[in-house]
């Protein structure tokens, strides 16, 4: 067996250390994955904040009283999971992927709400009477969505570094290069 610098599947915590160097021929150490990577992990970090401030921010107050983030629980939960994940970002991004992910999907079921109310349950649309806070409400779910997105792309990149250091099991009893064979006889 040749000794590299892949080790066993028990050393991929030191391996995920691996300052990249070496070579980059599906070693998924390039410095462009590398840059690209350190960006996902940035990014969604300042989207957090923004979303967070933009959210924390977000009231308003008018002839038929006052709406703030605080009022909905969605919110609420919105505006900690964009704290939690601004923190932890630069940590693991799948984690932080559902985390987000529920926080935007409940708030946007509120967003939606907000706008076009349910009749069934007598909830009028909110939206006419609080436009402003809808609008901020809408940019703040649309920037946790953005930071979804940057999770998912860093989670793919961090996906495909991990794999790469590995070669594939090795097929016992045929032959790799062979690939499959069909044998179908087509009758007309």
């Amino acid at each position: 067996m040749m000794a590299d610098k892949r080790g066993s599947p028990m050393d991929m915590g030191s391996a995920m250390r691996d300052d990249g160097g070496g070579d980059e021929t599906g070693s998924g150490g390039s410095t462009g994955v590398r840059t690209a990577e350190t960006l996902l992990r940035l990014l969604p970090m300042g989207l957090c904040i923004v979303a967070l401030v933009v959210m924390l921010k977000n009231s308003q107050t008018n002839d038929f009283g006052s709406l703030s983030y605080s009022n909905l629980g969605a919110f609420r939960y919105l505006v900690h999971a964009n704290g939690i994940c601004a923190g932890y970002s630069l940590l693991t991004a799948v984690f932080l992927t559902y985390i987000i992910l529920a926080a935007g999907a409940v708030s946007m079921e509120v967003v939606y709400l907000a706008y076009n109310g349910d009749e069934a349950i007598t909830w009028s649309e909110a939206c006419g009477s609080f436009g402003g806070f809808c609008r901020r409400t809408v940019a703040s779910v649309a920037i946790t969505f953005a930071v979804v997105l940057c999770y998912a792309v860093l989670s793919l990149i961090s996906s495909y570094r991990l794999f790469s250091k590995y070669d594939a099991p090795p097929v016992h009893g045929r032959s790799i290069t062979k690939g499959i064979e069909i044998g179908a006889t087509f009758h007309g």
